[in-house]
């Protein structure tokens, strides 16, 4: 077992190892920091959504925005889309799962906003109606998928597609890559203050 173990850990090494080697995947996790500094700056607010372990990976990671991450400092406007139950299983019930999300980004959305959308395939329904539903309002889009980036590839304005099509190595790099993100947001927002 200890070996086996010993695999997994050196599985996902090997992914962050591609990541690291990946100057395309580097330079659009460069252009995002920006982007959602930019919104935060002027009043935005930054929406996750996710199915799964990427439901709880962006809970975890909008919370990293509203609460903080290293620095103490006043909230920022982050929020996951699905942590309203009577809301998710109502909408699923009434219509269905697929339209979960993109009502909620219509309802909530604003120009200038931006979706963080997770999928490790990057293919699930609600995530691209969610997805295009954004794009329709003016919303900036950023997706973080598996390596092939599914459907999501051609749909989003910026894809963080990890180097992997196992859905546990991805999304552990979703969550450093998130963690990434989150730490030079939060130094460019609130080191001077």
């Amino acid at each position: 077992m200890i070996q086996q173990i010993k695999d997994i850990v050196n599985a996902s090494i090997e992914v962050k190892q591609k990541i690291v080697s990946d100057p395309v995947l580097l330079n659009k996790l460069e252009e995002v920091i920006p982007i959602l500094v930019g919104a935060f700056s002027n009043g935005k607010k930054v929406l996750f959504c996710g199915n799964g372990g990427s439901a709880a990976d962006a809970q975890h990671l909008a919370a990293e925005f509203s609460g903080r991450f290293y620095v103490d400092r006043e909230p920022l406007h982050s929020e996951a889309l699905h942590t309203n139950s009577s809301y998710m299983t109502a909408v699923a019930n009434d219509y269905s799962y697929d339209v979960v999300y993109s009502r909620m980004v219509k309802a909530m959305g604003r120009p200038g906003d931006v979706l963080i959308a997770l999928s490790t395939s990057g293919n699930s329904v609600n995530i691209i109606k969610a997805v295009e539903q954004a794009k329709e309002i003016g919303m900036i889009t950023v997706c973080l998928t598996g390596e092939s980036g599914g459907k999501l590839k051609n749909a989003c304005d910026f894809l963080l597609n990890v180097p992997s099509s196992d859905t546990p190595r991805i999304q552990e790099s979703h969550i450093m890559i998130g963690h990434i993100i989150c730490e030079f947001v939060e130094r460019q927002l609130f080191d001077n203050k």
